[in-house]
């Protein structure tokens, strides 16, 4: 694998992103190269052309189409790189439900794309964790512990609060939060409370502060008596009142010189009734804030609840879309390292055939209703008659024009096709009862389906055996219709392409075709040799018999694919003609002819499909094709003359 490469080491501090001429970012590394991309399961793996750069990685179908635009693309901020398990040449790259299988060359390879892609992926990291922290900004409310705000806190709020952590203080002590406006009230009363208390407390701070200046001038006016300690005569003052040295004295002064209209035992009883409704007050504000809290931790608690059941279903919901988009993916198909199990393996195959079923249907009852509406020309009209050994006339019309074989044409697989002959007429038309292990499957009317469990090495190779009788048809018809291509496509509905790879003689061919793939099984091819065959009868009673026989064998011209499993097939009809004779001298008519068909098939599928899923599948396919090939043989002779 080619690549490209191109490192810049320089670098910047600066938040811009530093970028160099052409615009892209230095320091990061660009990758380009072929790898291996899975597209789908048809397709598979297609070499594209990859580019990383600038933290996006895209694709392109080749290097000569860069210029006409990418064919997709992945930012790889959020991508998760997985290298496989397994094989170590592949990277799956995952940005939520989109993923990208790539595969290198060699592992090489492989870990250079790594490591350049998680490269990418931390030098964009480191440069957006930068700049998210440059730009972001703390800001601590001043609020108390309890989650509720000092009374400044209530009227205004400062600048440091932002509007967020105001608008959530409001809504913490908001009216429709408290039932009676209660909080909002007693903030009130609190607020009368204080607003009484300063008046106490001014009011009783005159009274000390007069009951001071009393003390003070008393003291001064002391000092100016002149004491006569001899006389002992008292001195007159100008209001008439008597000055004495003793302390006797002193409460008729305090009462003189304290302030007028002040009762200072009833200002302190006040003051303490105040103080008690203040308490009375903040203790009815811290019940009723304790309650709401208990009423919002209980609602935070059924919000988280919530949050978690919700986060709980986007997880499961983000999984299943995980899930469903790496269905398509390459490990979500039949393989040995499969992650899907027997269960969605059978469910999707299921589905599969059920549209497919519905597609035939639909097919099909367009195609009645075009051929009743067309006319049918004259030269397709025919007689419903026939000869046979029974049959007294002989007719003038026509047999239309197919094959019988000769028993003995030689070619270089007549040994192996007379093998086979020898093998379906001893052992498929005996009985199925004794020591066959046979068990019946499927009953509806003529039909019966059996099958015997058989495993090799984990492959299913259970034996199928099959038998039906079908009015109107003779073995020759039916045999000729199973083993003529022309008329493959008419009834076969699972074969996407056929082609006669050789034709080894008259009734004898290599037939190679592919058939429809029912995802996520892998598709399957089968190359085998088609022989048909008239078994002579013993004797005149014997049933007119015919054989078609389909068995596997190599060839040059078709040698397998990687893009199909080859499976071996070993596959016989046997059809034998029952004729019930007419009364009198009437011809036979298809009224009195009946097939009896014995279908055996032993197939191997090859891959790694579930035991559980090939053995459902083929109960359930193998009576539908019956159904619908013998359905078709009757609509085909119909009217048209007995072919013995």
């Amino acid at each position: 694998m080619s690549d490209n490469q191109s490192w810049n080491s320089s670098g910047s501090e600066e938040d811009v992103e530093p970028r160099d001429e052409s615009g892209h970012l230095i320091g990061i590394v660009d990758l380009s190269g072929v790898l291996s991309k899975w597209t789908n399961y048809i397709h598979g793996w297609q070499d594209r052309w990859v580019v990383l750069k600038n933290n996006t990685l895209s694709y392109y179908k080749s290097q000569d189409e860069t210029e006409y635009g990418c064919r997709g693309s992945l930012c790889l901020s959020k991508a998760v790189i997985t290298p496989h398990e397994f094989d170590e040449c592949r990277l799956d790259i995952t940005v939520n439900d989109s993923v990208w299988y790539l595969r290198a060359a060699d592992p090489e390879h492989r870990h250079q794309w790594i490591d350049s892609v998680e490269l990418h992926r931390s030098i964009k990291e480191g440069r957006r964790e930068k700049g998210g922290i440059q730009g972001t900004i703390f800001i601590s409310p001043p609020l108390a512990d309890s989650g509720y705000g000092s009374e400044s806190s209530l009227r205004r709020h400062g600048s440091m609060l932002s509007l967020t952590s105001a608008t959530s203080g409001f809504s913490a002590t908001s009216t429709s939060s408290f039932k009676g406006h209660s909080l909002k009230e007693k903030l009130a009363e609190m607020e009368t409370f204080r607003d009484i208390l300063c008046r106490q407390v001014d009011t009783l701070q005159k009274y000390f502060d007069g009951c001071s200046d009393a003390v003070s001038k008393d003291e001064l006016q002391r000092d100016r008596i002149v004491e006569d300690d001899e006389d002992d005569f008292p001195n007159t003052r100008t209001d008439g009142e008597f000055l004495h040295n003793n302390n006797g004295s002193k409460e008729k002064l305090f009462q003189a010189l304290s302030p007028k209209g002040i009762d200072f035992k009833g200002e302190a009883i006040t003051f303490k009734a105040t103080t008690a409704g203040i308490l009375a007050t903040l203790s009815h504000c811290i019940d009723l804030m304790v309650k709401r809290e208990d009423s919002w931790q209980k609602r935070l608690d059924k919000e988280m609840e919530k949050r978690r059941r919700i986060e709980e279903g986007y997880k499961s919901a983000l999984n299943e879309l995980k899930i469903k988009s790496h269905f398509g993916g390459p490990d979500y198909e039949e393989g040995p390292n499969s992650l899907i199990n027997e269960d969605e393996f059978f469910d999707a195959v299921e589905a599969a055939l059920d549209r497919q079923d519905k597609i035939e249907e639909q097919s099909h009852t367009e195609k009645t209703r075009m051929q009743r509406s067309s006319p049918v020309p004259p030269g397709d009209v025919y007689s419903t008659i026939g000869t046979h050994r029974f049959a007294n006339k002989t007719h003038s019309q026509s047999t239309p024009a197919l094959i019988v074989s000769v028993p003995h044409e030689v070619h270089r697989f007549s040994a192996e096709v007379e093998e086979m002959v020898q093998n379906h007429m001893t052992y498929s038309l005996q009985d199925v009862g004794g020591d066959a292990n046979w068990q019946l499957v499927v009953e509806e009317g003529e039909m019966k389906v059996y099958r015997r469990e058989v495993e090799e090495n984990g492959i299913v190779l259970d034996p199928l055996k099959a038998t039906h009788s079908v009015k109107g048809v003779t073995g020759h018809e039916v045999c000729h219709y199973f083993w003529d291509t022309a008329y493959r496509n008419d009834w076969e509905t699972t074969i996407e392409n056929f082609n006669v790879v050789e034709n080894l003689s008259e009734n004898a061919a290599i037939v190679y075709q592919t058939h429809k793939r029912v995802w996520p099984a892998s598709q399957r091819d089968v190359l085998y040799l088609s022989a048909m065959r008239k078994i002579m009868a013993n004797n005149e009673n014997d049933p007119d018999t015919w054989l078609v026989c389909n068995f596997s064998v190599d060839h040059d011209d078709a040698q397998p694919s990687n893009k199909c499993v080859r499976a071996k097939i070993n596959i016989g009809m046997i059809c034998q003609t029952l004729v019930s004779p007419p009364e009198g001298d009437k011809e036979i008519s298809r009224d009195n002819i009946m097939c009896k068909i014995t279908y055996v098939a032993n197939v191997n599928p090859g891959g790694w499909a579930p035991a559980s899923v090939l053995r459902a599948v083929a109960k359930r396919e193998y009576p539908k094709f019956l159904k619908r090939f013998t359905s078709y043989v009757q609509e085909k002779t119909a009217g048209k003359p007995i072919l013995f």
